[in-house]
């Protein structure tokens, strides 16, 4: 296991990401806010990154700091309420197509695509990468999967 980075190093790893978070604002307007989230205890620092979205409004990517890793997420959809088999199979399917991240089931069974990175080689691009790839991930499987879970609200 590699050795846990101290509040020194931490700090640097706090202040680039604000910087690389900020650069990536300025030069992309879909990038609608970035905020930090309250101190705990659990981890060093954490960001919101609000982006306005095509087939969902808003999409919203969180990147938590952690002593070895900076692990993101974000929110895709409550469960399911119907055809839950097909839905969880499409969801598996898709998985094996994602870089970087996997659909995994949070709180109350809704549906999150979650990554991390280590520290150690942590650049700038890969930031930009997590979050436009987040936000690609979760434009192209928002309505399919709305379709397979939710089919009976958008019956015509």
């Amino acid at each position: 296991m590699s050795d846990l980075f101290d509040d020194g190093f931490l700090a640097i790893f706090e202040r680039q990401i604000d910087e690389w978070l900020a650069k990536l604002k300025s030069v992309n307007e879909t990038i609608l806010a970035i905020d930090h989230g309250d101190p705990d205890p659990l981890y060093r620092a954490r960001w919101y990154v609000r982006m306005k979205g095509e087939t969902k409004d808003y999409i919203t990517v969180w990147l938590t700091l952690g002593q070895r890793t900076l692990r993101y997420e974000t929110y895709v959809l409550p469960a399911p309420e119907e055809n839950i088999a097909e839905f969880n199979e499409n969801l598996l399917r898709r998985n094996d197509k994602l870089i970087g991240a996997h659909f995994s089931v949070g709180l109350e069974d809704a549906v999150y695509l979650r990554g991390e990175l280590s520290l150690i080689g942590l650049v700038e691009s890969e930031v930009d990468r997590v979050v436009g790839s987040l936000y690609a991930y979760v434009e192209q499987c928002f309505r399919p999967l709305l379709a397979i879970g939710f089919a009976s609200r958008f019956a015509n």
